[in-house]
């Protein structure tokens, strides 16, 4: 066996089947122990929702952290985001100027003030007026050369952030920083804030079996040999996928 880099998103992925998650974070962790395998969460929760999830659910400490979908990474249990992604990040960002755009749009409801973060402004919106919203905006947003994208995810959450971030782009900056092959790495998600992390490249994708309509949808139509949809649902999934790819016995 050698080791692998394994990627996940948190809620509805890893998290959200304590039996299965009990044996998959025992397996990972002896991996870990053996072949220096790297555990790598990537959520669009903040430091602080983390934390309480940490605890909650009494996580098994990652490698690094992926945080506030994408714009964060924390290595090796550090609490200063790491430089070097940050640098990445701040080129034509401008979170101010993002934030007075976004005032003229009164369906926009700003999240709570954890939520808001160096490198993300992030909103409630309703899914009933998210189609006509969502283009307006970004048309009015691109007007100002902003390098920036929004991602919509489960109905309701709008996150705005640089352009150069997203779960995809910092799985690949630590893939790359960490030398790890594509087809030594496996990334796994439910939502649709993790087809970023599906679409990056060719590396091993495995969708539980709760998964959400949007990235089901996307998975239809851009299907690949190298992900695998999954019967169970959350870490029960995940390890059907890492045996189904051999990662694990």
């Amino acid at each position: 066996m050698k080791p692998f880099l394994f990627v996940t998103d948190l809620d509805h992925t890893f998290v959200g089947n304590d039996k299965a998650l009990v044996e998959l974070s025992q397996q990972l962790i002896q991996h870990r122990q053996q072949y220096g395998t790297k555990i790598v969460y990537a959520t669009g929760r903040s430091p602080l929702l983390y934390q309480e999830l940490q605890v909650e659910q009494n996580l098994l400490t990652p490698d690094a952290l992926v945080l506030s979908v994408g714009t964060e990474i924390y290595l090796d249990g550090g609490d200063t985001p790491d430089p070097g992604w940050s640098e990445i990040l701040s080129s034509g960002w401008d979170r101010e100027l993002v934030l007075s755009i976004t005032q003229q749009y009164p369906e926009l409801e700003l999240q709570p003030n954890s939520e808001q973060r160096p490198f993300k402004v992030s909103f409630f919106l309703e899914q009933t007026v998210a189609l006509n919203v969502l283009p307006q905006l970004e048309t009015e947003l691109q007007k100002y050369k902003l390098n920036i994208k929004l991602i919509y995810s489960s109905g309701i959450d709008l996150d705005i952030v640089p352009h150069t971030s997203d779960k995809g782009q910092a799985m690949l900056f630590l893939r790359q920083k960490w030398k790890y092959a594509a087809e030594r790495t496996v990334v796994c998600g439910d939502s649709g804030n993790d087809i970023a992390l599906f679409a990056a490249g060719n590396e091993r994708g495995i969708i539980v079996g709760n998964a959400r309509p949007e990235l089901l949808q996307w998975h239809n139509e851009y299907p690949a040999d190298y992900r695998y949809l999954a019967q169970d649902v959350c870490a029960g999934g995940i390890l059907e996928g890492l045996k189904y790819f051999g990662f694990l016995e």
